[in-house]
């Protein structure tokens, strides 16, 4: 039988890093297992959910290469489904029309503060034997009032809840639309669930879909409930400790097989090992090692990781991220070197593709600002001569090659009997204008004959003005 799991995001925001090792855990379950990964949207709260947070969810899924089996499904779509299995929950007993006024709801719920009570519907309606449709109404479950609900949780292990805790939730509003907890039990039942995985912060909820499972006579699926991630203070994760949305990874220039790497070992762990690829991530991937403390985000650790890829992942990989951030740049980059040259040039250099990107526009551009203070250290009268000879030795060279650049410098150095920084770094301002390049021989074939030929001339104008 094949693994069925679910991520059921609520379109109410971004994709957070939250989720996102919620839906990687789902993932990497139904993968290790051969099963079904489902992506299921909750968007039954009309008024937060936008079609704007959808798609940041979709394109945050897509980015981090999480690929799902079936989907996406949308409960607003299935609106007639849940009234039917509401209508057949009143038609068994398993559920109530419920009149109560929100003052006398109100009145209820600050008398049972008053005498330090938990707040809980009373039953009220619970026994009515006469109807009246007329009113406004909700539907509420009738919760069994002895017993107990008892799961084994996948992560956090036997948990017990005794029924009289669990007052009558409601399932269906006044005005005809489901709760939360009423949709994600018809849609954990239809789509054939096997396990849930999903934040500790739902265990309340567990023991009431528990119940609404058992009255509808279908099988309850397995639960595996994680825990939060705080942030490095030890206070749960938000914007104040840096970027929580997956695509404000992206855009900051992290590669999302280092995000991935980093989330999965957030919370989990297989013996010493640090560093996964998918593949072993699959391979190695259980709810045994899960832990059931709270993990806490630590963004130095992330960008060592995406140091990391960034210095091993093939170029042509690292390249498609690199084009990206040149076109939110507005570097027209098709006109210049190839990028996997360029990320083989500058990966040792840099720790995201921001920063590659940013520090590899002089390859493309056309023109270059010289940095001011570079330019006064390095394009003197002194480095005149040294830039003039070392340009007309260019001019001649018949293949533009960094083991033929290199030999010309050479030759240029040996000629006036100077250390090669006395040409390297005027020439590296000249052409890049500032001092940090890849070497040098390499940054010219990269940046090309004609580019590097007009930079020289302008450098030493420049000289000339000065």
């Amino acid at each position: 039988m094949t693994i069925r799991t679910r991520f059921a995001p609520s379109p109410t925001g971004y994709l957070h890093i939250g989720g996102a090792r919620t839906a990687l855990y789902c993932w990497l379950y139904a993968k290790h297992n051969d099963g079904t990964f489902i992506l299921r949207i909750e968007d039954t709260d009309r008024e937060r959910s936008t079609q704007e947070a959808v798609d940041a969810i979709l394109e945050g899924m897509a980015w981090l290469g999480l690929d799902y089996s079936e989907g996406p499904f949308y409960q607003t779509q299935h609106f007639p489904r849940y009234a039917a299995v509401a209508q057949q929950l009143l038609d068994q007993g398993h559920a109530y029309r419920c009149y109560c006024s929100k003052e006398r709801l109100e009145s209820l719920r600050a008398d049972l503060t008053a005498q330090g009570e938990k707040p809980r519907y009373d039953g009220h309606c619970r026994n009515l034997t006469i109807e009246n449709l007329e009113q406004p109404y909700v539907i509420r479950f009738k919760n069994p009032i002895s017993g107990v609900v008892q799961f084994n949780d996948s992560v956090r292990g036997e948990i017990t809840v005794p029924n009289e805790e669990l007052d009558d939730l409601i399932i269906v509003r006044s005005d005809g639309t489901p709760t939360y907890n009423f949709t994600v039990v018809v849609d954990d039942a239809d789509m054939q669930i096997d396990i849930v995985i999903r934040g500790d912060d739902h265990i309340s909820n567990t023991p009431r879909q528990i119940n609404i499972l058992r009255a509808l006579q279908v099988k309850v699926p397995q639960y595996a409930h994680i825990p939060m991630i705080l942030g490095d203070d030890g206070k749960r994760l938000s914007k104040r400790h840096g970027a929580v949305s997956v695509l404000q990874y992206r855009d900051d220039g992290y590669l999302p097989q280092a995000l991935i790497n980093y989330l999965v070992r957030l919370g989990w762990s297989h013996g010493d090992q640090e560093i996964f690829s998918t593949a072993e991530m699959i391979a190695a991937f259980d709810l045994s090692h899960i832990s059931r403390s709270p993990a806490a985000f630590n963004p130095e650790k992330l960008l060592w990781l995406n140091q990391h890829y960034l210095k091993t992942l093939p170029a042509e990989e690292v390249a498609k991220h690199l084009a990206w951030q040149l076109q939110r740049l507005g570097i027209d980059y098709s006109v210049g070197p190839s990028l996997p040259q360029v990320v083989m040039a500058m990966r040792e250099r840099v720790k995201t593709t921001v920063e590659m990107a940013e520090k590899s526009a002089y390859f493309f551009s056309d023109t270059i600002e010289l940095d001011p203070i570079a330019a006064e250290q390095h394009l003197t009268v002194v480095s005149k001569p040294f830039l003039e000879d070392v340009m007309q030795r260019l001019k001649t060279l018949p293949t533009w090659q960094a083991a033929d650049l290199h030999a010309v410098i050479a030759q240029t150095v040996a000629h006036f009997n100077i250390g090669m920084g006395k040409l390297a770094q005027p020439l590296r301002v000249s052409v890049t204008g500032n001092t940090n390049s890849p070497s040098i021989d390499m940054t010219l074939e990269l940046i090309g004959r004609d580019r590097t030929l007009n930079r020289l001339q302008q450098a030493l104008q420049h000289v000339g003005i000065v």
